[in-house]
Formats: C-alpha cells, sequence, structure tokens
C-alpha cells in the first residue's frame, strides 16, 4: 500500500507541481511528505468542487473558468469582463464574485499562498495612459489583489502579484476571439508544499574539513 501510495505521489508531485525533492529509501520523514502532498492537493480538488458550484453561472456564462495546472488551482477570469478596456479598476457588479472567492479562500484555503497573474494580449497601448501592456497587467493584477486583502481582509502575507503583459498568450492574437482570452487575470491558489531545508554542517566539522584542505 505504501509502494503504491509511494510512486502514485511521485507522478503526481511531477505532473502537478512542476517540484521534485530526492527520496531517500527507507525515510519515514519522505514518506510523511508524500502523505502531506497527497492530503494538499486533495484540499485544492475540494476547494475546485466548491467554487464550480458557487461560481457556476459565471462558468456557464464563460467568464470564469477553473483549471488544476501544473502551478496550483487556476481561477481564470477574462479582462474584460473584470475591467474596461484599458483599465485597471474592477468594475463594481462583480465585486460578488470576488466575495465567493474570498470566501473559499478564507474558510477552506486559509494557508495557501495565491499568485494573482495579469496578462494582456498584443495590441500595443495608445489612449490608456499606461507606458506598456507590462504597466497594465500589473495594476489590474494589483486590483484584486488589493481588493481581497484590503476589503476581504485576507492574510497579505499570502499574496505575491505579478504582471506578464503579452508574453503568456494561451491563444493567437491573430483573431479577435484569441486576443480576448489572451486579456486574463489569473488567480493562483498553490499547493502547500513543505520544503526541507537543507542539513547545516556543525562549525567544528567545517573547521575539519577547511584544515583537510590546506
Amino acid at each position: 500500500m505504501i509502494r503504491s501510495l509511494f510512486y502514485f505521489s511521485l507522478i503526481v508531485l511531477f505532473l502537478f507541481t512542476g517540484c521534485t525533492f530526492v527520496i531517500q529509501k527507507g525515510r519515514r520523514s519522505d514518506i510523511e511528505k508524500i502523505e502531506e502532498l497527497s492530503r494538499n492537493l486533495e484540499e485544492l480538488n475540494q476547494a475546485k468542487r466548491i467554487l464550480e458550484e458557487r461560481l457556476k453561472q459565471e462558468i456557464e456564462d464563460k467568464q470564469v473558468r477553473l483549471q488544476m495546472m501544473e502551478k496550483g488551482l487556476v481561477i481564470t477570469f477574462v479582462a474584460d469582463v473584470l475591467f474596461d478596456s484599458g483599465k485597471a479598476t474592477i468594475k463594481p457588479q462583480y465585486y460578488p464574485t470576488l466575495d465567493k472567492i474570498a470566501k473559499v479562500l478564507q474558510e477552506t484555503l486559509p494557508y495557501n499562498y495565491i499568485g494573482i497573474e495579469g496578462h494582456t494580449d498584443n495590441e500595443p497601448i495608445k489612449y490608456s495612459g499606461w507606458k506598456s501592456n507590462w504597466e497594465l497587467s500589473t495594476a489590474r493584477a494589483l486590483s484584486i489583489l488589493h481588493y481581497l486583502v484590503d476589503e476581504k481582509g485576507l492574510s497579505a502575507e499570502r499574496f505575491s502579484a505579478i504582471g506578464y503583459g503579452e508574453y503568456r498568450p494561451i491563444a493567437s492574437n491573430d483573431t479577435a476571439q484569441g486576443r480576448q482570452l489572451n486579456r486574463r487575470v489569473e488567480i493562483v491558489i498553490m499547493p502547500k508544499i513543505t520544503k526541507e531545508r537543507p542539513t547545516q554542517e556543525p562549525i567544528s566539522k567545517l573547521r575539519e574539513t577547511k584544515t583537510n584542505l590546506k
């Protein structure tokens, strides 16, 4: 049973998180890590099921997508839904949608780190006043971050925000439909993975090594 869990979890670890760690035969701590990872993945799957229920209408209207990806559970908003063209101010009518997400982050996943990623299409900035699509995508990610932290009371330590501009497209920018898909904001809920700290050599051991090298 343990061996089956071992190999299954390693496959999930590689495919889902993109993270690896060295497994040493017979180490109980490695089995504990695998069991912890399995629990963390199940927590994300449970959160996905809850969000699918609470965001049912938004998903049916193709305003929101939910995906389990290598980097975690990804909630994708079409940017045109949350923001006016060239703007970074959230439309007030979509606060209730963000409120549903905030509640799940608070109640179901209270300890996971959350990254907010802004993306645009490749149309150059012309009249909106932003220097480039990088600034616009970053400002949109920060708007959502500040809403979840400042208005909904989620811990700021859990959050990060980044703007990728036009450089992480998921569709072709050659069509209007593709550009719309590329204009998006992603809320990435990361799996909780405890990374083992490297063992620090005792000072006496380091001195001995240094002496032998002379």
